[in-house]
Parts: structure tokens; sequence; C-alpha cells
């Protein structure tokens, strides 16, 4: 068994290592990376499960696959998604700063290409330029999408303004150095069963949660807005990912940095960016209206370059 850990810990390297040196390497290698990049969290799932036969995790890797999963979700919701990708809300260069570090351990993924990505997909919502609509097939939607080697981020044309911020450009250079800190940083603390599950068992739910809001919230779920696409509210969803599954919302008002519409709509990121505003941390909250929401519920939602309101 222990070989098998090794092996795993030997091929995030690898992913890593390939990501890191993407421009300088054959696009079939930046595929084979890309498809190992999926295959390792459930692999790693698998091999953390089939251990428990032998008895519980420790302590340690239990607390640290806890925080962590809420913290780098944190990161990527708050973080990269509503603050970054979205300008939800405005913060110092301190906040922003562990945000999208956070994001950063949560997803193998660069923030500006995180958010131009993101950007294409409002702007092309469920038509030709979607870079993952499940009209397109539903695991290409999951997943698929991520193993063209080529696939445009467009940064220039959706990120302009994320380029010439200094916070974010060192977060975007250094991404992939913190998503190894936190698959490999939990091996130092807490051994194996802390690599295992506060490191790839971690991302395996993690990765797939975030995937889910592309693929199931796009397929299953509650239209309360006509956004032109098919994006849906689904309730299982938003609990994984913290308030996230609100998805026909959100597509509906994009730049609001509250995804639950009221108490029947659980949102934890909205939550913390409540908590953020009240300690000073964030201000220039864009929250919304009730009488638009009402108004909006009856008529289409108009599309923007955001995909919406």
């Amino acid at each position: 068994m222990t070989g098998v850990l090794i092996g795993i810990a030997v091929a995030t390297t690898f992913v890593v290592a390939v990501h890191l040196l993407r421009r300088f390497v054959p696009a079939s290698v930046v595929t084979s990376g890309s498809l190992l990049g999926l295959l390792i969290p459930p692999a790693g799932l698998g091999v953390a499960l089939w251990r428990l036969r032998d008895g519980a995790p420790s302590w340690q890797a239990l607390s640290l696959f806890a925080g962590l999963f809420v913290a780098t979700g944190f990161g990527l919701t708050v973080g990269y998604h509503r603050l970054l990708t979205h300008g939800s809300f405005k913060t110092g260069p301190a906040t922003k700063l562990i945000l999208l570090v956070l994001g950063s351990m949560g997803l193998g993924s660069k923030p500006i290409d995180f958010a131009a990505t993101h950007l294409r997909h409002h702007a092309h919502s469920d038509r030709s330029g979607d870079p993952h609509s499940p009209r397109d097939g539903f695991l290409h939607a999951h997943a698929l999408w991520l193993l063209d080697p080529r696939r445009p981020h467009e940064r220039e044309r959706y990120c302009r303004r994320l380029l010439t911020d200094p916070v974010v450009r060192f977060v975007d250079r250094t991404a992939y150095a913190w998503f190894a800190l936190g698959v490999l940083g939990p091996l130092a603390i807490a051994g194996w069963d802390g690599f295992l599950w506060a490191g790839v068992a971690r991302v395996a739910l993690q990765l797939n949660i975030t995937l889910g809001v592309n693929s199931v919230c796009h397929r299953f779920g509650s239209q309360p807005y006509d956004t032109h696409d098919d994006s849906r509210n689904n309730l299982p969803m938003a609990i994984l990912s913290l308030g996230e599954g609100w998805h026909n919302n959100h597509h509906a008002f994009p730049s609001l940095a509250y995804h639950g519409h009221g108490l029947r709509q659980p949102d934890f990121s909205a939550l913390l960016i409540r908590l953020l505003a009240r300690l000073g941390l964030a201000w220039d909250v864009k929250e919304p209206a009730v009488e638009l929401l009402k108004r909006r519920r009856h008529e289409p939602v108009a599309r923007t370059a955001e995909g919406g309101a």
C-alpha cells in the first residue's frame, strides 16, 4: 500500500510540474497531465476508503480535511468567483491575497484563467462558444472539456482589468505552487492519512462539486428566472458548494454577491461576505433588491457581457 501512496504523490507532482511548464511541453504531455489530474483525486479517494478497513484515519487528518475543505471552498466561491470574476464586492489587498491563495489551494487553476473561462461561459451560456455546456454532453460539461490543451482562456478579452492587479498577478504566477502545498502539505503534518484525506480525497470532492455546478446545475433543478439558457437552482449542490448551486439566480444576476435569495436558499458564501463586511474587510457589496428580484421572475433577463443583468 505504501508503494501505491508514493505513486499517487509522484503522479501529483508530475501533474503540477506539467502545468507549471505547459508553455514549453508538447500538447500531448499537457493532455496527459490534465487527464492524470482528473484521475488522481478519485483514485486517491478510493484508496482512502479502502484503508478504512484497517481503521479510521487520525483526528489530525480528519481535522485537516474539514478545515481545508471549508477554507479552500470559500477561497473558490468568495475569492475566485464572486470577488475576482464578478467584482461582487471590494476588499483590501491582504484579504484578497488570502482568499485567492486559498482558492489556488483548492483547485489547480490560475485565478485569471478561471475568471476568463467563467466569463466566457456567461457570455455564451449553453450556446456556441460555451466551454462547458451539457448540450455538448453531460460528461463534456462536467470534466472532458478540461482535456483540451489549447482551449482558449481569452484573458485579454475578459480579464484585462485583472492583468494589472499586483495581488492577482502574484497569485496567478504562483497558483500551482499553492495547489501543491494544499495537496502535499498535509503529508508533512499528518502523514499518509493527511495526504489521502486532506490532500487528494478533499480535492476529489472539491473538484467534482465545482465541476458539478457546470454540469448538474445546467441539467437538474428549478428555473425561477428566464435566463435564455439551461441554468438551474439545485439545493443539494447549493449546500455542497457553499451556495454556488443557486445557479439560475446567479445567471439572472451574475454580479450580485448573494446567490441565495431568501432564507429558504442557504448561501454560506454570502454569510462569509456579510461577516467580512461587518468586520470592515469588505465593502461596496452588491446586494439584491427585493423588488428587482420579484419583477425579474416575470420577465426574461436580458443577456449582457456577463450573461445576465
